[in-house]
């Protein structure tokens, strides 16, 4: 009969959660299921709320929105019409251009989707060679839906382009441009997504060498993607969600869902190898990687919610939307986890791959080739952790001079788009045209003569500063006390120069202009303005995330190992990961060393919002395997092994199940590498990057090395300290002998324990 020792008195939340689950099975699988389909109908019905264009940015350009929201003024989405000769050809002049232009204004009024159509014979939008000329209108109806209703009027400028070879038309707008985009990245995403779980469920197949098995984590990351989503929904109506957010979500439902579920299974299965019974396995598991899970899963809820700090309406919605479905990943994989265990018992072993099923026999559940590994690194432990140190610190060092921007059309998408050649052409013959600042002035009296009077000089200084090279527009909207001016900005698609342009604005040409006059504010917005401030907002929020992050995973880990010395590594090793991610992006994106090898190009600049998001991301997942690694070796540390004998034991019988779940991982982001927005592939190859590195190097070298050197002071406390909460009270007693031998000598003597655990 096996042996249960002390494990058939379940101990600690996750212990008794397992027990429960398993003695009521139907109950706890009926209760998740109840739960992913109430959740769906409840999202349903309330509706999902997205952030809305005023809240996307911060600053000036976020309150330029809220005026223009506040007014009732609701924006058309504006669109323009490139019409220029090739190889210096026609002119405005000519009768060809002429008709040209006509056959543009009356294909897209035909179409009965557009109004306020300008011809530049009416406006004079000539460039100054009367080479090029521009048509513009705006969309009917909601600006919001406008990209879904453009389509008939890009299909009118095409047929107007097939009709006059001998010039250039292209459309370039709002809705055009969030068209291109929206395909774009819904095309990513939906590869993304379909190929994402085939790679999982394949890599999950090799891992346990049969189908059910590697079905149930697929499983359950999937219904807890989907019970959240409804969720999300409902909290949506107090904290706004976006597309983006959803997408997240996705990711690290998946990544944290299957990692849960291979800690538990490969866990369960080892104890029925080792010869216990189906229920000491299933309790052992619950009490060993459930808690494991629990505290993993606390700690990755912790660092996401570092997002919430940052101020930004797209990184609250981010950080809330992936707290959450991790919070129900980690509440699945303790209760109805075990229950499935229990209700299919022998039959997680169906549709067995006979070569596989035979090779995880033989491995006796450690992994032979870290075993290898490991024999060198605990060998020379100082020398393995100044080489993996030394190397992780010089992948990192590019990093110092990281650029961070929000890519432009042509650094996301290259050439690959017409709308982005449209831009690029618009923007050669109209400097700063396709995209103008935006400045709302507000007044008491709006047609009070030295409001007019200042907003006359802001446009005349606009140019006179060599901001602008004109034509600065004005909009007056009376009944609201409201003008709107528009200024094309000298630089237009070169950001630094845009940039520029924008600072003469805001710092010399409005003080002396509309700042003179008592009563009126005029914040500036616009494309630039709204790059400019979301890096200064997000700029300024990062000491704080990243202090929140590190603080609250350091007492994390304190509590739940009681050891300083652990909290302290926990988190070093972490900032390297992460760093090491850092400068891979750093020199592949921003310098273009090595572009190639993923597909990618250097395009000069990190997007904006990467560097806090994988900060927050990565942190978090690589807590997964630091805890379980950790717990592992805690575990035979407790049981009676030396540190370096636990050292061993921990990480030879993990390496599997962290290989594995790394595996998968980095395959799943690798994925997001393949997408054609450079954006998506800067996300992908970043995050690919850093947890393949996390599952090698951190943890195969430099988390071994480091706790050899350490020995008996890994477990160190000091006493002004421990009067900290102790979590380890959830912690099972030690088995009354190793369940997996590896040739580490078994002293049961409760005084070999480390201090802080005898009791």
């Amino acid at each position: 009969m096996a042996d249960t020792g002390h494990w058939d008195r379940p101990r600690g939340i996750a212990a008794r959660a397992g027990s429960w689950s398993a003695r009521h099975r139907w109950a706890a699988v009926g209760g998740w299921v109840l739960l992913v389909v109430l959740a769906l109908a409840v999202g349903s019905m309330a509706g999902r709320v997205d952030v809305a264009d005023s809240e996307q940015v911060p600053g000036e350009s976020g309150r330029v929105s809220k005026i223009l929201d506040d007014a009732g003024i609701d924006e058309a989405a504006g669109e323009t019409v490139l019409i220029q000769a090739k190889n210096g050809g026609l002119t405005a002049n000519d009768p060809a251009f002429r008709e040209a232009v006509d056959a543009v204004l009356d294909g897209v009024r035909d179409t009965g989707r557009v109004t306020a159509v300008q011809s530049p014979y009416a406006t004079k939008a000539f460039s100054a060679d009367r080479r090029s000329a521009l048509v513009r209108f705006e969309m009917r109806g909601d600006p919001e839906q406008a990209a879904d209703r453009v389509q008939p009027v890009l299909d009118a400028v095409a047929e107007a382009q097939d009709r006059h070879q001998a010039l250039r038309i292209e459309e370039f707008g709002d809705a055009s441009g969030q068209k291109a985009f929206d395909d774009a990245f819904g095309d990513d995403f939906t590869q993304a997504e379909y190929s994402a779980l085939p790679v999982a469920l394949g890599i999950l197949l090799i891992a346990f060498g049969a189908l059910v098995a590697a079905l149930l984590p697929v499983a359950l990351a999937m219904t807890a993607f989907l019970a959240t989503s409804g969720l999300v929904a409902v909290v949506s109506h107090w904290v706004h969600m976006s597309d983006t957010a959803n997408s997240v979500m996705l990711l690290v439902g998946l990544a944290v869902g299957v990692d849960y579920c291979l800690f538990y299974l490969r866990r369960e299965r080892e104890e029925r190898a080792a010869g216990r019974d189906a229920g000491t396995a299933l309790r052992i598991a619950a009490a060993t990687s459930g808690r494991a899970i629990l505290v993993s899963g606390v700690t990755v809820i912790v660092a996401m919610a570092g997002m919430l700090f940052t101020g930004i309406a797209e990184f609250k919605a981010m950080g809330l939307a992936t707290l959450m479905v991790v919070a129900v990943a980690m509440v699945g994989s303790v209760t109805v986890l075990p229950a499935l265990l229990s209700l299919l018992g022998e039959r997680v072993e169906k549709g067995r791959m006979p070569f596989l099923a035979r090779a995880k026999r033989r491995s006796n559940g450690e992994s032979r080739v870290w075993r290898a590994v490991l024999g060198p690194v605990l060998r020379r432990p100082k020398l393995s952790l100044a080489l993996a140190g030394g190397a992780l610190i010089a992948v990192a060092v590019p990093a110092v001079g990281m650029n961070t921007a929000n890519l432009t059309l042509d650094q996301e998408f290259g050439d690959r788009l017409p709308v982005v050649v449209a831009y690029h052409h618009i923007d050669e013959a109209f400097p700063g045209g396709p995209d103008p600042a935006r400045v709302a002035v507000t007044a008491d009296d709006i047609d009070a003569a030295p409001v007019r009077d200042a907003i006359a000089r802001f446009r005349a200084e606009a140019v006179a500063k060599g901001a602008s090279e004109g034509p600065v527009e004005v909009t007056f909207h009376r009944k609201q006390n409201l003008a709107v001016i528009e200024v094309p900005l000298i630089g237009g698609s070169d950001e630094d120069k845009a940039e520029r342009s924008l600072n003469v604005l805001r710092n010399e040409v409005r003080p002396a202009t509309l700042g003179t006059v008592d009563g009126v504010a005029a914040p500036i917005g616009g494309s630039t303005a709204s790059s400019k401030d979301f890096n200064d907002k997000l700029g300024s929020a990062i000491t704080p995330v990243f202090a929140f992050v590190v603080v609250f995973a350091f007492l994390l880990m304190l509590m739940s190992f009681r050891s300083l010395t652990i909290a302290v590594t926990s988190i070093v090793l972490n900032l390297l990961s992460v760093g090491a991610a850092y400068g891979i992006l750093t020199a592949v994106f921003q310098h273009g060393w090595g572009a190639g090898l993923v597909g990618a190009e250097g395009v000069g600049a990190i997007v904006s919002w990467l560097p806090l998001f994988l900060f927050v991301i990565l942190f978090g997942l690589s807590m997964d395997y630091h805890v379980f690694v950790v717990s592992r070796i805690r575990e035979a540390r407790l049981a009676g092994r030396t540190t370096k004998d636990a050292v061993v034991h921990g990480v030879v019988t993990t390496a599997g199940v962290v290989t594995s779940a790394a595996v998968i991982m980095v395959a799943v982001f690798a994925i997001f590498g393949t997408l054609s927005m450079q954006s998506m592939k800067q996300m992908g190859v970043g995050l690919a990057a850093a947890v393949l590195i996390d599952a090698t190097v951190i943890r195969g070298v430099l988390l071994p090395a480091a706790m050899t050197l350490l020995g008996e002071r890994n477990w160190y406390l000091p006493k002004w300290l421990r009067w900290l909460p102790d979590l380890t009270h959830d912690e099972p007693a030690p088995p009354q002998r190793p369940t997996v031998p590896v040739g580490a000598p078994w002293a049961p003597d409760a005084d070999d324990r480390p201090r802080h655990a005898r009791v």
